[in-house]
């Protein structure tokens, strides 16, 4: 039988969740190559891959249903921007698929799970 969360347990995992794919990010763009090209990409997967926790984190203190739609509204972006720089490595043959595989999933399960809370918001 699944377990059930209430709430709170869910966006105390998701905080969490978002975190270490934050750190996953980060580790991942490590490994790009020390050329011009892939410093601009590494800056801009780390922060659009960092970025998803922090507004996630944001938007459970949001001051209103409208703030807080907003504050996932980003969290939906970021993510699909993240997905976006993952397809664009694995194409400049930085980095294999079976390399960017693992962080491309999660951030395909943490765009859906956005977009689905977006939905979910009643402003």
């Amino acid at each position: 039988m699944p377990k059930v969360v209430d709430n709170r347990e869910f966006s105390k995992d998701l905080e969490k969740r978002t975190r270490q794919f934050a750190v996953k990010i980060i580790r991942l763009s490590v490994l790009l190559p020390n050329t011009p090209e892939a410093r601009v990409i590494r800056n801009q997967i780390t922060k659009s891959g960092t970025s998803i926790g922090a507004n996630y984190r944001e938007a459970n203190r949001a001051r209103s249903k409208a703030d807080f739609k907003n504050k996932i509204k980003i969290c939906e972006s970021e993510a699909s921007e993240t997905q976006y720089w993952l397809e664009v490595i694995v194409e400049a043959k930085w980095l294999p698929w079976e390399k960017i595989k693992p962080e491309y999933e999660e951030c395909n399960e943490l765009l859906a799970l956005f977009t689905s809370i977006g939905k979910g918001t009643t402003v």
